[in-house]
């Protein structure tokens, strides 16, 4: 019915504007990936100063420091993970990274798709809030019984919402694995 209105060329010229305004759309993404980045610079500031409330501690023989480095570790698998997001996501969804064959280059960046992007996000969010629950239960007289119980059930769902993940890749026959595993 458009063809009527509109000929064959001009329906192809209308098209091409289409297609590469939405394949141009995604540099849109670009911004978000650059924040990321910046929240990766808030998390080395926050990192510097949990890193100096750590010393004194230390020094004091506190027996908070265990939970001082936890809190130091998950602040390293968060930026791990956003480093993780940003890379795969930049080069899945926007552009390649091109930095040559430049000896630093992650062996992974480039090889993680969608799938491995979910799997690593949700091992990521799972291994945080396996950090966050041990450091409720190393200050276990602070919470209730009622509030540790939330802590479980939560970190029980995120475990079981990975090996879901993992069941389903799996069982969709992941590219890598094939169809029969």
């Amino acid at each position: 019915m458009i063809t009527y209105w509109f000929g064959a060329a001009q329906m192809k010229s209308i098209e091409h504007f289409l297609e590469t305004l939405i394949f141009t759309s995604r540099w849109l993404l670009a911004p978000l990936y650059l924040g990321l980045v910046a929240a990766i610079v808030m998390l080395v500031w926050y990192f510097g100063i949990e890193f100096m409330h750590l010393i004194p501690m230390v020094t004091r023989g506190e027996g908070s420091v265990v939970v001082g480095v936890l809190s130091l570790v998950d602040l390293v698998l968060v930026a791990n993970l956003l480093i993780i997001i940003i890379f795969a996501g930049y080069e899945n969804f926007v552009s390649k990274i091109n930095v040559g064959n430049h000896e630093d280059r992650p062996d992974w960046m480039g090889h993680v798709d969608f799938a491995d992007l979910k799997m690593k996000l949700i091992g990521s969010i799972i291994a945080i809030s396996g950090i966050e629950l041990l450091k409720a239960f190393m200050a276990a007289g602070v919470y209730t019984n009622e509030q540790m119980a939330w802590k479980v059930g939560i970190h029980l769902t995120f475990v079981v919402t990975g090996v879901m993940f993992a069941v389903t890749d799996r069982l969709g026959g992941s590219k890598k694995h094939g169809a029969g595993g």
